[in-house]
């Protein structure tokens, strides 16, 4: 057996039968060969005639069938299976062989046959007509498990499905000349007065059932896919169509007669509808895969914006701070006489913050590349001074006061010292900036250090503004939102990202009486600040 490739398993000839699928095809036959079984004693009854369920019996097949064969092909242009175009073929076939044999029924378009014939024309239409199938799916069971150099098509699909088609049309219109124009050299196997078969009409009967019996064999030994359970369920309801039609009731207008007709439009129906829910299901698949595809973009471009909107919000302020600085040293060598000690400080405050965008950046590559942080054991309380000096001339400039109330020997966290001093100072920044309208009580900014429970160390971030308003609590951490007429909305989403990266949390309450307040959650090492 052919182990089917990931192609493959997405059509219907190459999907295993599940239990499901198993059970599904067995209540369908189970309940069709019930119904065959309560009208089989009833077939020979005679019911009013209905002359125009022949030709609407046969157009039904004709689209059916016709259909099917066009989805057969369509899998075979996918996968090239020969088996695949052989059955498709034989689909072509059957639909096809259904008009000239409607074309010379007796009685269906009028009181004598349309494209001539005798009485023997029509029955051996019915036999070719329903020997094809069984064939068909005989020779296709036979290649559908050849060796993969002979299994599948080498040449031109669109060619191979042409010249199928067209040996297919030039069959079915050599078989209808040769059973119209030659029909007094056609064995008989129907006898008129009365109405039955011959021996050899007997025998034929019996050999297209055979057939399927043939056919229904092998599929169960070979059966691999859906399409092959379902090739066995179709061929079963053909016999059973051919024990109505053939054996129980060669009457026309009969029961047998009409429910022969119902089980010959199913035989075609059955393989169509299975193809139809697959290439529903399939096209559901699709779709479903392009959203995600296009969610995954959208993401994508998210996660770039998300990155270049953090650059630009964390390398703002050492940027600013280089501006700044040369400015000053600009102003200190112009003086006269110049003030060289002080452009000195300025420029080595220049390199200083040069190296903090820097390491700024490496670390917002690492807030998306989990995993890749530099964490050691720090001191917070530390970091956090640190932070807070990077911000004097910003405390001055707004006239903020800082209070703070940090932990003289905390315990040790483990993070990346330049992530959690960012932290620290976008929300810092942020704070100023939120008392910048204040013009009622003091600036004050507090930051505060302490240990909530066993393992946790929390440091506070408060500050004297108008606070954030109860509607945005919920929203200030999304990306892109902002109350900032000027921000970007990417710096307390990209805080949180940090604080969560090293397994704490990032929150926000009201404060008290006013402000606003964050505190930052982390767990401690167990380490103490003399490292033992």
């Amino acid at each position: 057996m052919q182990k089917p490739v990931e192609e493959d398993l997405v059509l219907l000839a190459g999907q295993p039968a599940d239990r499901r699928e198993h059970l599904r095809a067995f209540a369908v036959l189970g309940m069709l060969f019930l119904a065959f079984a309560i009208v089989a004693p009833f077939a020979s009854i005679q019911l009013p005639a209905v002359e125009t369920s022949i030709p609407a019996v046969g157009t039904g097949i004709l689209m059916t069938d016709l259909i099917t064969s066009a989805l057969l092909f369509a899998q075979f242009s996918i996968v090239r299976w020969r088996a695949l175009l052989v059955l498709a073929s034989g689909y072509c076939f059957t639909a096809l062989i259904v008009v000239p044999h409607a074309l010379t029924f007796p009685g269906a378009f009028g009181a004598t046959s349309i494209i001539g014939g005798g009485v023997q024309t029509t029955p051996w239409l019915y036999v070719i007509w329903h020997a094809a199938m069984p064939l068909a799916v005989i020779a296709y069971t036979l290649l559908k498990d050849e060796p993969s150099e002979s299994r599948l098509h080498q040449g031109s699909v669109a060619a191979a499905i042409i010249t199928s088609v067209s040996l297919v049309v030039l069959l079915v219109v050599g078989i209808a000349w040769l059973m119209t124009v030659h029909h007094a050299l056609l064995p008989t196997i129907l006898l008129v007065q009365p109405v039955r078969l011959d021996f050899l009409g007997q025998a034929m009967f019996v050999s297209v059932i055979f057939l399927g019996v043939i056919a229904i064999v092998l599929l169960w030994i070979r059966r691999r896919s859906i399409l092959d359970l379902w090739l066995m369920v179709m061929i079963a309801v053909l016999i059973m169509e051919i024990v109505l039609n053939g054996v129980l009731s060669i009457v026309r207008f009969s029961v047998g007669f009409y429910a022969g007709r119902i089980y010959s439009f199913l035989t075609g129906a059955i393989v169509l509808v299975v193809l139809l829910s697959e290439t529903t299901m399939l096209y559901a698949q699709l779709a479903r895969s392009i959203k995600m595809q296009r969610h995954e973009r959208e993401g994508r471009n998210l996660t770039m914006d998300a990155v270049a909107a953090s650059i630009a919000h964390e390398v703002n302020q050492p940027l600013a701070a280089i501006v700044a600085n040369g400015s000053a040293a600009i102003r200190w060598l112009a003086r006269t006489p110049p003030v060289p000690d002080e452009a000195m400080t300025a420029l080595n405050n220049i390199i200083s913050e040069g190296r903090r965008a820097s390491n700024i950046v490496a670390s917002i590559r690492t807030i998306f590349h989990k995993g890749a942080t530099n964490k050691v054991p720090l001191d917070t309380s530390e970091v956090i001074r640190e932070a807070i000096g990077l911000l004097q001339r910003e405390l001055q400039t707004r006239r903020v006061s800082i209070q703070t109330e940090l932990m003289e020997a905390p315990p040790r966290v483990l993070a990346d010292k330049v992530q959690i001093q960012q932290v620290v100072l976008n929300l810092a920044a942020n704070a100023i900036d939120a008392m910048s309208s204040v013009t009622d009580r003091a600036r004050v900014l507090r930051v505060r250090s302490e240990m909530t429970g066993g393992d946790s160390l929390s440091i506070t971030v408060e500050d004297s503004g108008p606070g954030i308003h109860p509607d945005d609590m919920d929203r200030v951490f999304e990306p892109f939102f902002t109350t900032k007429s000027s921000g970007m909305g990417m710096g307390l989403s990209i805080c949180r990202s940090i604080i969560e990266i090293h397994g704490g949390q990032l929150s926000v309450l009201a404060g008290r009486p006013y402000g606003s307040m964050f505190r930052i959650a982390l767990p401690t090492t167990g380490i103490g600040a003399n490292g033992n």
